[in-house]
């Protein structure tokens, strides 16, 4: 019908949709902490989360998914952060604001944080996780990177410091994800993300000739 909208059912199928993600990423993160990653099989968590097998493989493509997907779309964010920040800006500031975009996706609100550092300590200490962790990060360094040649006019294959500076930018990351994830949660991220930063920006900036 003319001048009908879709938009409502679209936003309600979107909504069941993550409703129905979130689930099976809580029954996933119940049953591994209680008995272990390996223990864990598709058919527990999609019993715990109420949906049959079929539907779980629609959403996740393995149990390792469910749980790095969780971390999965950081990439996105920083990448578009850097995108965004001013063209005068120091590599190391742009760098690093696009890293606390990374942190404050896990750190933002106490019921949010609490549920993230599970993921996060899960990932760290599985290394079947962890690995699977690392692949998006290499997907994300090249994004970094190429970003990082565009914004300063230099040639990303030819050039070494963009994808040194993304490396660079993904070690703080890391870094800083590791301290919060061995402090519980109790150390601020936010001030782990300046001091890593600190250390980095005389390197970052130097190779531009900025004082």
């Amino acid at each position: 019908m003319a001048g009908v909208s879709l938009r409502p059912e679209v936003t309600m199928a979107q909504r069941k949709r993550q409703l129905v993600s979130d689930e099976l990423t809580e029954a996933a993160l119940q049953l591994m902490a209680q008995e272990g990653f390996d223990a864990v099989t598709v058919d527990a968590i999609a019993a715990a989360a109420g949906v049959s097998k079929r539907t779980f493989f629609r959403y996740f493509a393995s149990k390792e998914d469910v749980v790095v997907q969780f971390l999965a779309d950081m990439g996105a964010g920083m990448h578009d952060e850097l995108a965004a920040r001013p063209a005068a800006e120091r590599p190391s500031t742009a760098l690093r604001h696009a890293v606390w975009v990374a942190m404050a996706a896990c750190a933002d609100g106490v019921e949010h944080s609490g549920r993230a550092l599970r993921v996060v300590q899960l990932i760290l200490r599985t290394p079947a996780l962890r690995a699977r962790f690392l692949e998006h990060q290499a997907q994300w360094r090249d994004d970094l990177a190429a970003e990082t040649a565009r914004r300063l006019g230099l040639a990303p294959e030819a050039d070494l410091y963009p994808r040194l500076a993304a490396g660079a930018a993904l070690v703080a990351f890391d870094t800083v994800l590791r301290r919060w994830s061995d402090s519980d949660g109790a150390d601020d991220p936010a001030a782990l993300t300046d001091r890593a930063f600190a250390v980095l920006a005389p390197a970052l900036d130097a190779d531009q000739g900025l004082p």
